[in-house]
C-alpha cells in the first residue's frame, strides 16, 4: 500500500469495502489513474468480509438485473485479467414456494427473467428435492431453478479490483482516517485525514455502515442505518460433497448454502434488529456483534423444518454481522442534492457483493461523464425526502426493510414504520372520509377511499377494487377531487426566468402569461431528466410542478443549471395545496361555489379566481382524462375550499384511481415509461418539443430523429376481465418477446385490464400479444393511442411552434 499521501488526486473514494475497490477499478479502467482509496482500518474490515457473498442476478426492473449481470460478468473475468482468484463457484440457486401466493411470486420472477435474457425455469417439488437432497420438500408447492447464478469470496474479490487499480497507477491508504471534508461554494474541494489534507475535484462515499455520519461531514443526508444480520455456520455434515446451489426458502425468511463442507444458514427474519448510530466506532474493525440465540431461535426452527440434518449438526458459531439498510430497500447511488461531487455509494441493503461490480461502474461513470451508464433512478441519491435521515426514523424503518427482503411483492403493499411523518392540508378530512394512506415522499396521500382496514393481499381481484372503480365512476360521470398538493412546487422568478426555463425546458415556455405548458426536462443525451407542468404566472414568474417524490432531484437538476442567469429559485410545495377538481358536474361546481367564470379559462390555460371566497388559480388541464382544473390556494384555505367543493357534490379520490385513468388515457409517467433511457421521440412526446431547439439536448433529439426512431409506448388491452398485470410482465409476438408492460391497472371505463408498454420495435394498431402473467400468457391487442380519450378532456394538445 502507499506510504505518503499526495495533495492533490482528483477523486478520492472513502471506504474499503466492495463498493470503494470496484469504483477505484474502475475510475482507474475510465483514466482516472490518480484517485486513491482512504480506507480507516483494513480493506474489507466493515461489512464486505462477512458477507454471505451470493450473486443472483435477477433483479426487479431491468436496468438493476443488467447491473448485477455486469458484476457476474466482472467477478468471472478478473481472476484472468489479475491472475488473483475471487473464488468464483456457479452452481446456481434454487427459489422454493410452500404457498400459493408465493408460487405465483417466484413464477413471476421467471417470467421477468425471461424479459431480461436470464436463464431460469419452474421445477416441480421433485425437480427441487433432485437438486438439494438434504431438502424437506414435502410442503413445497414448486419452485424456479436459476443456473447462472454463483458467489465468491469477497476478500478475494476485492483483492483483485485492488490490484487491477493498483496497476493503472491508482493508490491505496489503509489506516487512514477521515477526520473532515472540505467545501467550498457548495463544492467538494478536499479531504482531512489524520495524516494529511487532499485537495480533490470528487469524493466517492463508499462507507458503508458510516455513510450517514462522513456525508454530514459535507452537509449531505445519506439515510441509512445498520441493522443485526445472522447467518449460522456448522461444522461438516453427512451428504454435502463439494458445492451446492443457493437454497431460498423465502417463506421461512431463509437462505442456505454450504460452506466448508457443512452448512451456512442465514435469514431475513420479519423485523430485524436496529444499531443506533453511536454502537459501531472507529474501532469496529473485522467486528461482530454477540450472539443472539433468543432473536435467532424462530429463524432456527424454520431451518430445522426445511433440513433435518440440522438436528445433530454441531453449531460453529451464529455470526452476527452488521448490514446498512435505506428506507425503501435499494441502494444510494450518485451526486448528492446537498454537495456537487459528492457522489454516494452506500447503502447497499445486504445485495453488496451482488451489486458491487456494476454498482461501482456506474458510480465511476457518474463521476467521470456525469451520469450512470444507464437509468438507475431508483437507487438515485436524492430521492429520499429530507425526513428520512432522522435517526428515529431510520431505527424505525431499516429493520423493517430488512424484513421485507424476502417480501412477497404483493400489489398495493404498504410499509408499516416511519409512517405519518408528512400530512396533507386536507389530512383530517380524507381520513374521515376512510381514506386507506400510502407513503409517497413522506407524504400520507389516499389511496382509495372508504375501506379503512387493511386489505388482504392478493395476485387477484384486490379488496379496494369497487372502492377505486365508485371513484373513477364519479370522475367520470360526476365530479371528484384529486390531491396534487404533495406535487413539487418550484417558483422560478427575474428577469431572465424565460430565458433560462428555454435552456432547460424543451417545451414551449415562451408562451404568454396564462399559460400552462406541459414540457420535458432532457439531459445533453437528449433524454428525460423529469416532465413537468409549468404555469407562467407573470412577464418573470413560473411556477413548476414537478413530480412528488422528484422534488429534490429537480430542484438540484435547475439550481446547477440556472447557473450565469438572474433567476431565484424557490422550494414552496408547503405553502400551497392543489386540488384536481375533474368530471363533467365539475363546471356546475366552480359556479356554484362563486366561480361562475371558471369555465371561461382555455386549455392550458391559467387565471386568477375566487372561489368559495377563497384566491386561488385554476388551471384548465387533466391528467385524468376528464375535463376540469387544477386549483391552487394557501394551504391554510384548503379546508374551506375542500369543503365548498364536496357540498356541492364533489367526492374525493385516490392514486389508485388516478393512475387507472392516466393508464386509459395514454399518459406516461417518470420511473414508468419515463426515464433516463427515454428520449420523447420514443415515447411519442415529441409534438411538445421546440422545433426551434436550444434546449439542453436538442441535438441529440434531432439526431434520434434523423436516425429513424419512432414511438415505442403503445397501450394494451387484455381480454380477459380477471387478469391482473402489475408491470413489467413480457409481451409476447408469435412465442417472442417483444416488449415488456410498465404501468398496469384495471380499466373502469374500458371495463378490461389495461396497460401501456415499451415495445422493442412498433407494432401496427390492432396486433394481437400476449402478456405473461406469472408464466400464464394472456391475450391483450395493441392500441397505438389512448384507449379512453373523451371529448373536451385533453391533457397535453399539440402546440403551435414557438
Amino acid at each position: 500500500m502507499a506510504d505518503t499521501l499526495p495533495s492533490h488526486a482528483s477523486v478520492v473514494v472513502i471506504g474499503g469495502g466492495i463498493m470503494g475497490c470496484s469504483t477505484l477499478y474502475h475510475l482507474a479502467k475510465m483514466g482516472v489513474t490518480d484517485a486513491i482509496l482512504l480506507e480507516r482500518n483494513a480493506l474489507t474490515s466493515g461489512t464486505t468480509w462477512h458477507s454471505a457473498a451470493q450473486v443472483r442476478a435477477l433483479r426487479h426492473s431491468r436496468n438493476l438485473t443488467r447491473m448485477i449481470q455486469y458484476s457476474v460478468d466482472l467477478y468471472s473475468q478478473l481472476e484472468k485479467e489479475t491472475g488473483q482468484s475471487v473464488g468464483w463457484i456457479q452452481k446456481g440457486s434454487l427459489s422454493i414456494a410452500t404457498t400459493q401466493d408465493r408460487l405465483t411470486h417466484v413464477k413471476r420472477q421467471e417470467a421477468l427473467a425471461h424479459a431480461y435474457g436470464i436463464d431460469a425455469w419452474s421445477v416441480s417439488a421433485g425437480e427441487a428435492k433432485e437438486r438439494w437432497p438434504l431438502m424437506n420438500a414435502e410442503d413445497v408447492l414448486g419452485a424456479v431453478w436459476s443456473p447462472d447464478d454463483g458467489r465468491v469470496s469477497p476478500s478475494d474479490v476485492c483483492a483483485a479490483l485492488v490490484k487491477g487499480a493498483k496497476s493503472l497507477g491508482a493508490k491505496i491508504f489503509e489506516r487512514t482516517g477521515v477526520t473532515g471534508i472540505l467545501t467550498g461554494n457548495g463544492r467538494i474541494t478536499g479531504v482531512e485525514t489524520d495524516k494529511g489534507t487532499v485537495m480533490c475535484d470528487a469524493i466517492a462515499l463508499c462507507t458503508g455502515l458510516w455513510s450517514r455520519e462522513v456525508g454530514a461531514m459535507a452537509g449531505a443526508e445519506v439515510p441509512a442505518l445498520a441493522c443485526e444480520h445472522f447467518y449460522l455456520l456448522t461444522k461438516p455434515i453427512d451428504g454435502i460433497v463439494g458445492n451446492t446451489p443457493t437454497l431460498s426458502d423465502h417463506d421461512n425468511h431463509l437462505y442456505i448454502r454450504d460452506d466448508s463442507g457443512g452448512l451456512l444458514v442465514g435469514c431475513f427474519e420479519p423485523m430485524g434488529k436496529p444499531i443506533a448510530p453511536d454502537v459501531l466506532n472507529e474501532t469496529f474493525e473485522f467486528g461482530l456483534l454477540p450472539e443472539d440465540w433468543d432473536h435467532f431461535e424462530p429463524m432456527m426452527m424454520n431451518a430445522l423444518h426445511r433440513l433435518p440434518a440440522l438436528e445433530t449438526a454441531e453449531v460453529k458459531m451464529l455470526l452476527n454481522g452488521p448490514e446498512s439498510f435505506t428506507p425503501d430497500g435499494t441502494f444510494m447511488l450518485g451526486e448528492t442534492a446537498e454537495t456537487r461531487g459528492l457522489f454516494l455509494g452506500c447503502g447497499l441493503n445486504s445485495v453488496g457483493i451482488a451489486s458491487g461490480g456494476g454498482a461501482g461502474m456506474n458510480l465511476a461513470h457518474a463521476i467521470v461523464h456525469g451520469r450512470t451508464a444507464y437509468d438507475l433512478s431508483e437507487a438515485d441519491a436524492k430521492r429520499f425526502a429530507p425526513v428520512f435521515n432522522s435517526v428515529e426514523h431510520l431505527m424505525a424503518r431499516a429493520p423493517e426493510i430488512l424484513g421485507t427482503h424476502y417480501d412477497i411483492a404483493y400489489p398495493g403493499k404498504q410499509l408499516k414504520t416511519a409512517r405519518d411523518l408528512r400530512r396533507l392540508p386536507l389530512d383530517a378530512e380524507y381520513r374521515k372520509a376512510g381514506a386507506h394512506m400510502g407513503q409517497v415522499y413522506g407524504w400520507e396521500r389516499p389511496l382509495y377511499f372508504g375501506k379503512t382496514e387493511e386489505p388482504q393481499m392478493t395476485f387477484g381481484r384486490p379488496d379496494w377494487f369497487g372502492n377505486v372503480e365508485a371513484e373513477v365512476t364519479a370522475a367520470h360521470e360526476k365530479a371528484a377531487i384529486f390531491d396534487a398538493s404533495p406535487f413539487g412546487k418550484i417558483d422560478v422568478t427575474g428577469p431572465e426566468a424565460e430565458a433560462f426555463l428555454a435552456r432547460v425546458c424543451a417545451g414551449h415556455v415562451g408562451r404568454k402569461p396564462g399559460s400552462v405548458i406541459y414540457t420535458a426536462v432532457l439531459n445533453d443525451r437528449g433524454t428525460f431528466e423529469s416532465d413537468i407542468t409549468v404555469q407562467r404566472l407573470g412577464a418573470e414568474r413560473y411556477r413548476l410542478f414537478v413530480g412528488t417524490n422528484a422534488i429534490k432531484r429537480d430542484l438540484a437538476w435547475f439550481r446547477r443549471h440556472s447557473e450565469g442567469f438572474d433567476v431565484a429559485l424557490a422550494d414552496v410545495t408547503e405553502d400551497y395545496a392543489t386540488l384536481g377538481l375533474m368530471g363533467p358536474d365539475a363546471a356546475r361546481i366552480a359556479a356554484a361555489c362563486g366561480a361562475e367564470g371558471l369555465d371561461g379559462i382555455g386549455y392550458f390555460k391559467v387565471a386568477p379566481a375566487r372561489i368559495a371566497g377563497i384566491d386561488v388559480t385554476a388551471a384548465r388541464l387533466s391528467y385524468v382524462g376528464e375535463a376540469g382544473w387544477e386549483i391552487t390556494c394557501a394551504a391554510a384555505e384548503a379546508s374551506r375550499l375542500y369543503a365548498a367543493l364536496t357540498a356541492e357534490g364533489a367526492v374525493p379520490a385516490g392514486l389508485f384511481a388516478q393512475s387507472s385513468m392516466r393508464i386509459e388515457k395514454g399518459f406516461c409517467a417518470m420511473g414508468h415509461e419515463l426515464d433516463s433511457d427515454v428520449t420523447p421521440i420514443a415515447a411519442g412526446l415529441g409534438f411538445a418539443l421546440r422545433k426551434a431547439g436550444g434546449y439542453i439536448g436538442a441535438d441529440a433529439v434531432e439526431t434520434a430523429r434523423a436516425s429513424g426512431e419512432t414511438a415505442r409506448i403503445v397501450s394494451l388491452t387484455l381480454d380477459d376481465g380477471t387478469a391482473v398485470p402489475l408491470g413489467h410482465e413480457p409481451v409476447y409476438l408469435d412465442g417472442k418477446i417483444v416488449g415488456q408492460t410498465s404501468s398496469c391497472a384495471f380499466g373502469y371505463r374500458i371495463g378490461k385490464p389495461v396497460a401501456l408498454a415499451h415495445l422493442h420495435h412498433p407494432l401496427a394498431d390492432g396486433t394481437r400479444v400476449q402478456v405473461d402473467i406469472a408464466r400464464t400468457l394472456f391475450e391483450a391487442t395493441v392500441t397505438c393511442g389512448p384507449l379512453f380519450d373523451p371529448e373536451g378532456a385533453r391533457m397535453k394538445p399539440v402546440p403551435a411552434e414557438a
